[in-house]
């Protein structure tokens, strides 16, 4: 993998062990004007992030994921060792419980929708690394 550097757009990851709701949630953050990595495992995610977690501007989980890392220990650990990064965790079967997610993510609800997205996104992201389409 090349590196991601610090060209525009910004890197999001989304990792979704559903192939049609990963490229759904893919597709989405690219018309929000992110440059999208896709993996399938919170394993998967976590190697990427040892590797690139620098030049991530946002990570895009689910809550059900195969491996080590379920989605809100994905985020924990995201939270602790990049705290730049925004977080974003959906679910259609778990509500976090307190201490499932860090303070700094923010949870949504499956199915969710381009609009709902995109406006969390307006929310919790830094004017500094808010694509254009979300300015």
């Amino acid at each position: 993998m090349h590196r991601l550097g610090s060209s525009r757009p910004p890197y999001a990851l989304v990792v979704e062990g559903h192939v049609l709701i990963r490229l759904d949630a893919a597709s989405i953050l690219e018309d929000a004007g992110f440059k999208v990595l896709d993996v399938t495992t919170g394993d998967e995610a976590m190697h990427l992030l040892n590797q690139h977690g620098r030049d991530l501007a946002l990570l895009f989980t689910a809550v059900g994921l195969d491996g080590q890392y379920d989605g809100f220990a994905l985020a924990r650990k995201t939270a602790s060792d990049h705290p730049h990064i925004s977080i974003v965790v959906a679910s259609g079967h778990h509500t976090p419980a307190p201490g499932d997610l860090p303070a700094s993510a923010c949870f949504i609800q499956k199915p969710f929708s381009a609009g709902v997205i995109h406006d969390h996104l307006r929310r919790i992201l830094p004017d500094d690394k808010k694509p254009e389409p979300l300015k």
